[in-house]
């Protein structure tokens, strides 16, 4: 069996926790298969002159990987120490740095990409689109197959965390066979509080008030809170309000221009239309008071849920 090939310098940069650790695992995976010992450091601990003795060679041979971890804190003398080590690497040493962005530890950053480092960006994954993307990544890379609505389910049930969608994503691979669609995500995650959320909301834009109280009153005695409720209910007339002024084009162009997956946009489309702008307006009004009063400004958060309901209901017929 041919040797492991570890990269002996690898910077991870960027804020999204879950894909940093996954690239900092996969660095550590490779050493520990050739053997090598692997020594993390920390910022908020480190001791001066560490890194410089745990590069020195060791009496017994063999190959460390050193793993630096939130650079973006990192005193002067970890900086040093680091920028000593990548200018002047030492044999059979890997160095694997983490920095999670800001100004901070921007001299190690260019002495690292100077060095030729191999560099692994991690964006942060906040918005809708993004975590469409995401979830599609993660089943293509598992050879699998997800829907368009599959993704808008799995993204409306567990889309607020992106460990946990990342967890459902590796849950419904090992637990499913063939194309993944919403009916199968709804059969493992149909009872979130964000599905839950979604489809009150889908309810009351579309004009189904009976429905959307009926869901919501289940909500409430399930114990879910009517602040995300409300969150979801405002999510969903902004993205009317977009799609509705963005004009023609195709769902792709709309949703890089304004910040949605394109599978938002469809079903915003699909939707707006029954929409005048005065009875936007009017929900928009309605749902505004509403979070005010679910956060501490009003007495009963449920009635407050349930009169913007009826509002967002009747606005739609307004012509």
């Amino acid at each position: 069996m041919p040797p492991v090939a570890v990269p002996p310098l690898v910077l991870v940069t960027g804020p999204e926790e879950v894909l940093v650790d996954r690239a900092v695992a996969a660095v550590v995976a490779s050493a520990r298969a050739a053997d090598a010992d692997v020594v993390a450091l920390d910022a908020a601990t480190y001791e001066p002159g560490a890194v410089a003795v745990h590069a020195s060679p060791s009496l017994f041979g063999g190959r460390t990987c050193i793993v630096v971890r939130d650079l973006q804190d990192a005193a002067d003398d970890l900086q040093d120490d680091v920028v000593a080590l990548v200018k002047d690497p030492a044999p059979e040493v890997s160095l694997v740095l983490v920095h999670r962005g800001g100004p901070r530890g921007k001299r190690v950053l260019d002495a690292a990409r100077k060095a030729g480092a191999e560099v692994v960006d991690c964006p942060a994954v906040k918005s809708d689109r993004d975590k469409g993307e995401f979830v599609q990544r993660e089943f293509a890379s598992a050879r699998r197959t997800i829907t368009s609505e599959g993704v808008r389910a799995l993204v409306e049930a567990v889309g607020r965390d992106l460990r946990e969608l990342a967890a459902a994503c590796a849950q419904l691979v090992a637990d499913t066979e063939g194309t993944v669609d919403d009916a199968v995500v709804d059969t493992y995650h149909g009872g979130k509080v964000e599905a839950t959320g979604f489809r009150v909301a889908d309810a009351a834009v579309a004009g189904q008030q009976g429905e959307a109280l009926r869901l919501l009153r289940h909500a409430i005695a399930t114990g879910v809170d009517p602040v995300p409720i409300v969150a979801v209910l405002a999510s969903q007339l902004r993205q009317l309000v977009k799609v509705g002024s963005a004009g023609r084009g195709s769902s792709a162009q709309l949703a890089r221009s304004l910040g949605m997956a394109p599978w938002q946009v469809d079903k915003a489309r699909r939707v707006v239309g029954h929409w005048t702008g005065e009875g936007l307006a009017v929900a928009v009004q309605a749902v505004a008071a509403a979070d005010f009063e679910v956060k501490g400004g009003g007495r009963d958060p449920v009635y407050a849920v349930e009169r913007a309901i009826l509002t967002v209901s009747r606005a739609r017929a307004l012509r």
